[in-house]
């Protein structure tokens, strides 16, 4: 048992790397060490305890995962560092062979911090503490708060669905999600806070109920009754999981945003076979024209990777061509990357990185052109901007209901709340349309 007496006055420092369910976990982390007598450090104060929580999306994740942690040793002599996260979980060897670092801490205990801190005693050698992922199947509850306005909150962990290119499941575990009631119950918390804009997040949002016999739609029809919260934003969702039934509820709803995330991650059918994802480009732009059909103002983020194995000249032109043809307003465009021990490395036809990074460019270029004419559709128009806390060269910033980023000139009696806008001007620099 840790003599919690140690943790008195001791200051921590946090590192979150990778997707905002890692910062909302990090946040969990924070609480833990807060209730046993851990602050925050201050900016410019050597802290006692540093954690780093990791991502390993791709091997230059990983990378800079690593000068993430040497970075922070360096800035933090003497130190008890802990390391966590989907790196710290798929690679612990990797980190713990770090020196400086003390303990490794896989997905299943990460959130259970306190428990392997073993009196702060600085080691010669990182301790790993990880689990296969079949234990990976804890559910512990994460709400965050950016530094701007919005809270993220965790309602789903894990994945069950093992597509080619990805290691989320090896490094999350299996789906599984906290039930509707206590969702509910954080939410409301987050209200009472005066938070006005929740993110929901998750691995595989849309698979919400797998572990409680709920649905996604009774969460989002349940959280759309909790009064205070001004709105909501579902993060990333399966286009298969986006059932018309979502699209039409949050159409109608009272507070969730008309603005979807949607990973695509090929245009190519072919190109989607290899890469084990459960729907075809058909699917996909049902999806997008039911949305537009009945939200016309709708922001659809999309995901893509490019230079996947088995992308062929031909494929990729043909996902250009998709893409081309769709009425999305941004790309998020990743480069594909080797992960060990996923069934991808099996496919032929690798595609060298100079060919990557061009097809990259083209889709870039292809996702400014869409982002630009969305803006200028919506020039003119009265919109709900929640406004943020931040200050930069007396220009404050906010985003629409329809996530159009929007400046204007800082006044501190705006931040934090919903004002009613007439869109200016496109500010091409900042990528952010001006209060008319």
């Amino acid at each position: 048992m840790i003599d919690h007496s140690i943790f008195e006055n001791k200051k921590a420092t946090y590192l979150t790397l990778g997707c905002k369910l890692n910062f909302a976990e990090t946040s969990a982390i924070g609480k833990q060490l807060s209730q046993v007598g851990v602050r925050k450090a201050r900016e410019g104060e050597i802290a006692d305890i540093c954690v780093i929580n990791t991502c390993s999306v791709t091997e230059f994740a990983d990378k800079k995962c690593r000068q993430a942690v040497r970075k922070l040793i360096k800035e933090n002599p003497g130190a008890y560092v802990i390391v966590t996260g989907c790196y710290a979980q798929l690679k612990p060897e990797d980190i713990s062979g770090i020196k400086g670092v003390d303990i490794v801490l896989g997905s299943e205990q990460k959130l259970d911090v306190v428990a392997y801190l073993d009196e702060l005693k600085k080691k010669d050698k990182g301790v790993i503490h990880t689990s296969k992922t079949a234990k990976i199947k804890s559910f512990v509850p994460s709400c965050s708060q950016d530094d701007r306005t919005r809270y993220f909150l965790k309602v789903q962990d894990g994945c069950d669905y093992f597509c080619s290119f990805c290691t989320i499941p090896f490094a999350r575990g299996r789906s599984r999600n906290g039930s509707i009631d206590s969702m509910v119950k954080q939410a409301q918390e987050v209200a009472a806070k005066g938070g006005k804009e929740i993110v929901l997040t998750g691995v595989n949002i849309g698979d919400f109920g797998r572990t409680t016999g709920e649905t996604f739609i009774d969460l989002i029809k349940a959280l759309d009754n909790v009064e205070g919260i001004e709105r909501y934003r579902i993060s990333s969702i399966e286009p298969n999981l986006l059932t018309d039934e979502i699209i039409e509820f949050v159409s109608s709803s009272k507070r969730f945003a008309p603005h979807f995330h949607i990973p695509l991650q090929s245009g190519s059918d072919e190109v989607l076979k290899l890469m084990r994802r459960k729907y075809d480009t058909a699917l996909f732009r049902h999806k997008v024209e039911k949305i537009k059909s009945v939200m016309p103002d709708a922001f659809i983020g999309v995901d893509v990777i490019v230079g996947t194995r088995g992308e062929t000249d031909e494929y990729f032109e043909e996902a250009r061509q998709f893409l081309e043809s769709l009425d999305f307003s941004q790309l998020h465009v990743f480069t594909y990357s080797e992960r060990p021990n996923t069934q991808a490395l099996k496919i032929d036809h690798e595609v060298d990185p100079k060919t990557k990074h061009a097809r990259c460019k083209v889709l870039l270029d292809l996702s400014d052109r869409k982002l630009e004419a969305f803006y200028q559709s919506q020039q003119g128009t009265e919109r709900k901007v929640l406004f943020e806390h931040t200050r930069h060269d007396d220009i404050m910033y906010g985003f629409t209901e329809n996530y159009i980023k929007v400046q204007t000139p800082f006044h501190e009696n705006k931040a934090n709340k919903i004002k009613i806008v007439t869109l200016g001007t496109f500010n091409g620099i900042k990528s952010a349309l001006v209060e008319a």
